[in-house]
């Protein structure tokens, strides 16, 4: 007997070899996403990560015997390269040096012509008065000129021009000294011997000098003029004399004890931060307080916020250039620098044998140059982000001249003195806070439709239904943010009353129009095909919003005077037209398509048999629909309203149009928010590529990155455990 021979024929071959590459290209087009993802994920990392970096600082270069080793420089001064540093010595010599070499020789030396007295240093800028009230401002200039090709290093002194009737006002027998240079001004204060205190203002350029004179006299230990000019700090012993200026006078505003009552505390150093809006004092014990204006009985009160406890080795503090912070050098050559605002310690390091005599820091904050015993040492620093910390991203901090701590995102401002504020705090809740009113909004209509479409509507009205539906989630967000803040955003504010009745109306006139056609004679109820009832249901809800819109003037009349809106500004409830209203009802109009589609089919791939058998058993519908139907499809339901809660999270456009984008912390729906994505999208791409703000950025879209991936892991861990559950039915 003959058996038959396997035989692979032409056609098999050719289906084996599509069968191989079809599978081949769904496994690389799988490994590929995945790979994508994980490529994403790893870029966001890389570029945030920095944020968290460490500090430091090490020493470039030293050049030795500049001056004799008692003599202490005036002022110093370095460019941005680190490779030229100016110092004003005692006698008034001037020097460019070169950090590039070791010569013994400055690059570049003038003479002021006198021998300064009193002196001041704001920055570059320098002042000096000599014995016969000579009095000249500059500032070192480290210019450049291409010459042949080549870069030639040309130094030069910038000279403030000053009224020729500056010298007759000028007091006499000056002991302290401090000034300030505006793009308008010149202010300069000057306390006498005697307990005179006087300040004079001019215009840059101009022959004027207005001139005010303190009436009472003040033994000044330490002057310091805020960057603007328009406040005076006056240290008398432990006490602060602020005076603001009002005009061209300058009235005592406060008078602070800086020792807070303990008479053993003396004070040893005054600095104002950047902005000049923070005064740090130090103690002979190490500790720097922080002190700034607060608003408190409504009128500005000058507070103690924050105190650094430094060391007793402290021998000096330098405040940052642009960050609000300040660098303590020690006795023992230690350097540390502290971040003011979130009370961080960024660096900490020994850099020096012993603390140097004057120190000073590039305008980019990238070099520091210190002179200690007739050398200068030159040292490259790296802050990293300072004003990134953990406390400064998820914690409360009291900001200049805020009333108390806080939460807020604000990364930029008009002023040369803003502080960026980079709390991510208020965008997170923004982000939960619209994808929760859009939840609110659109889970129940998303189910319920999904329900009725799948077990209740007839075949031939589905066809049409869920396509139709499905169709709504390919229109694109911008359309609908769009809409939704210049179209519907109006109408609500307009129609406030009627919209929020409508809300509660809506699902009633539902269920009483369900009760009339249930108890309605069934030779009405005959004349309509089962499963297309909801027709019906669509002219009666459209004609209940119609109706409601004259109704809803009445009522605001009748019940809020005429205005809602003032209404409820009375009870400390704010209005906004683009408020969380417009984005729940515009971010659920787009969040809809998803879960209804997802739940719809969960519900609609219920086995017949298994409702089929419930009603065979007495079951009346809602008992099969509630105890097999739904239990059955709940982890597709489930999965449907994590889906819908991944995209409301993750979208852009409808809160980026549809709300005003403040970062407010507040649940109110009528008022605004800012999200995390809308964020990234706004601010993205204006922020300075490497910037704190930049990296931030992708650290809130790395957050993003990680909620979704959780939120989706969470979503398919529970669907398995109620498919396991539910397995049995």
């Amino acid at each position: 007997m003959s058996y038959p021979q396997f035989s692979l024929k032409a056609a098999d071959k050719k289906r084996l070899v599509k069968d191989r590459l079809i599978r081949l290209t769904v496994r690389a087009g799988g490994v590929s996403v995945l790979g994508a993802l994980i490529l994403i994920f790893v870029y966001l990392i890389w570029v945030a990560f920095p944020l968290f970096s460490s500090a430091e600082i090490k020493m470039s270069s030293v050049h030795p015997h500049v001056a004799a080793a008692d003599q202490i420089p005036i002022q110093l001064a370095v460019d941005e390269y680190g490779q030229y540093v100016f110092m004003l010595d005692h006698i008034g010599k001037m020097t460019f040096w070169s950090t590039q070499t070791t010569e013994q020789s400055p690059v570049w030396q003038q003479q002021l012509g006198f021998e300064p007295k009193q002196s001041a240093v704001v920055g570059h800028w320098f002042a000096v008065l000599g014995a016969d009230k000579q009095l000249v401002i500059a500032r070192p200039q480290f210019t450049h000129r291409l010459r042949a090709g080549e870069k030639i290093f040309v130094p030069n002194l910038e000279r403030l021009p000053l009224p020729s009737s500056l010298r007759t006002v000028l007091p006499e027998q000056v002991q302290r000294l401090t000034f300030t240079v505006s793009a308008q001004e010149v202010t300069i204060a000057l306390a006498a011997q005697d307990g005179t205190l006087t300040v004079l203002s001019f215009a840059r350029h101009s022959e004027q000098v207005r001139v005010f004179r303190f009436p009472e006299q003040i033994a000044a230990d330490a002057l310091l003029l805020s960057p603007d000019g328009h406040t005076l700090y006056i240290r008398e012993g432990g006490h602060l004399v602020i005076a603001q200026r009002h005009g061209h006078a300058y009235p005592v505003r406060e008078v602070v004890d800086l020792t807070r009552g303990d008479t053993q505390r003396m004070i040893a150093q005054m600095v104002l931060l950047p902005g000049g809006d923070s005064l740090l004092v130090r103690d002979r014990q190490g500790v720097v307080t922080q002190w700034f204006d607060v608003i408190r009985d409504q009128k500005r009160q000058f507070m103690p916020i924050r105190a650094f406890n430094t060391g007793k080795q402290t021998r000096l503090i330098v405040a940052d250039i642009y960050h609000q912070g300040f660098f303590s050098l020690h006795r023992d050559g230690q350097v540390r620098n502290y971040q003011a605002t979130n009370h961080k310690l960024v660096l900490s390091q020994k850099l020096f044998d012993q603390a140097p005599e004057r120190v000073a820091l590039s305008e980019n904050e990238k070099y520091l140059v210190a002179y200690h015993q007739g050398r200068l040492n030159l040292a490259h620093i790296d802050l990293g982000y300072p004003e990134i910390s953990f406390s400064a991203l998820w914690q409360k901090i009291w900001y200049e001249n805020y009333p108390e701590p806080d939460y807020v995102w604000q990364s930029t401002s008009a002023s040369d003195s803003f502080e960026p504020k980079f709390s991510l705090v208020p965008i997170a809740f923004g982000t939960i806070k619209a994808a929760l009113y859009a939840m609110i909004f659109a889970v129940p209509m998303a189910i319920l439709a999904a329900i009725y479409t799948a077990y209740f509507m007839s075949a031939q009205m589905r066809r049409k239904v869920k396509p139709t539906i499905e169709l709504m989630e390919a229109l694109p967000t911008v359309i609908i943010g769009f809409l939704a803040g210049l179209w519907l955003a109006p109408i609500l504010e307009r129609h406030l009353v009627a919209a929020v009745v409508m809300i509660i109306l809506l699902p009633i006139s539902t269920i009483v129009f369900g009760l009339i056609w249930h108890f309605s004679p069934e030779r009405w109820r005959s004349t309509v095909q089962r499963g297309w009832h909801a027709a019906l249901l669509v002219p009666v809800l459209a004609g209940v919003m119609v109706l409601m819109l004259p109704v809803g003037f009445n009522l605001e009349t009748w019940l809020f005077d005429g205005d809602i809106r003032v209404f409820l500004a009375q009870y400390g409830i704010d209005f906004n037209q683009r408020n969380a209203l417009v984005v729940g009802i515009a971010m659920g109009f787009a969040v809809i398509p998803t879960i209804f589609t997802i739940a719809e089919d969960a519900i609609f791939s219920v086995p017949k048999h298994l409702s089929d058998g419930s009603l065979a058993l007495g079951a009346t519908p809602w008992q099969t629909l509630t105890h097999v139907v739904l239990l059955t499809a709940s982890p597709g339901i489930f999965s449907a309203i994590m889906m819908g809660l991944g995209r409301a999270v993750g979208e852009t456009m409808i809160v980026l149009m549809a709300t005003g984008n403040t970062p407010i912390m507040d649940w109110n729906i009528f008022e605004g928010m800012r999200t995390l994505a809308a964020t990234i999208a706004v601010e993205l791409p204006e922020a300075e590529v490497g910037s704190s703000q930049y990296r931030l950025l992708f650290l809130g879209a790395l957050l993003l990155f990680v909620f979704t991936f959780l939120v989706n892991a969470l979503a398919e861990w529970i669907r398995l455990r109620l498919r396991e559950k539910y397995r049995a039915l």
